[in-house]
């Protein structure tokens, strides 16, 4: 892991930092022809409904805040499944994608993995550019669900 980064579970303080995140990843709704509180509250809405539905889906995945010096700077849902690990999400602030944090966590879950001989596996949207990363860490398509690609990288 690079120097100074740690994890921490979520905590409701980080809802501010959460919604930040969520809707660093939402680009197509600043170019909505609506207004700024329109868009606001529509970012507002959907992050609550993803976050809820989390929560109550995967009760028993790891919500963590991703720290750079004690500094939030992304997160990391993580769900451990009998046959594999899950990661529901993988989001770092704009400012600090590229930085290697996100492929040493991923690099990490698939160490982790390869030691008990498990897959990782996690959706993206088709059009999300963070594919080549994944892509370059050995994950590959194994199905479409609508603008979502499910890959896995497997130890074997």
């Amino acid at each position: 892991m690079p120097p100074g980064i740690t994890v921490r579970p979520i905590q409701a303080e980080d809802t501010e930092l959460l919604f930040r995140l969520y809707a660093s990843t939402r680009p197509d709704v600043l170019m909505l022809p609506w207004s700024d509180d329109q868009k606001q509250m529509f970012l507002e809405m959907q992050f609550r409904a993803q976050h809820e539905d989390y929560q109550r889906r995967f009760g028993q995945a790891d919500f963590l805040v991703i720290e750079r010096d004690l500094r939030p700077v992304g997160r990391l849902y993580i769900d451990r499944r009998p046959d594999r690990i899950h990661i529901l999400d993988i989001t770092l602030l704009p400012e600090e994608r590229g930085t290697g944090v996100g492929s040493a966590f991923l690099q990490d879950l698939q160490t982790e993995a390869a030691g008990v001989g498990k897959r990782v596996s996690l959706y993206v949207e088709g059009t999300n550019t963070a594919q080549n990363l994944y892509q370059r860490l050995g994950f590959h398509p194994v199905e479409s669900n609508g603008p979502y690609v499910l890959l896995e990288w497997s130890p074997t």
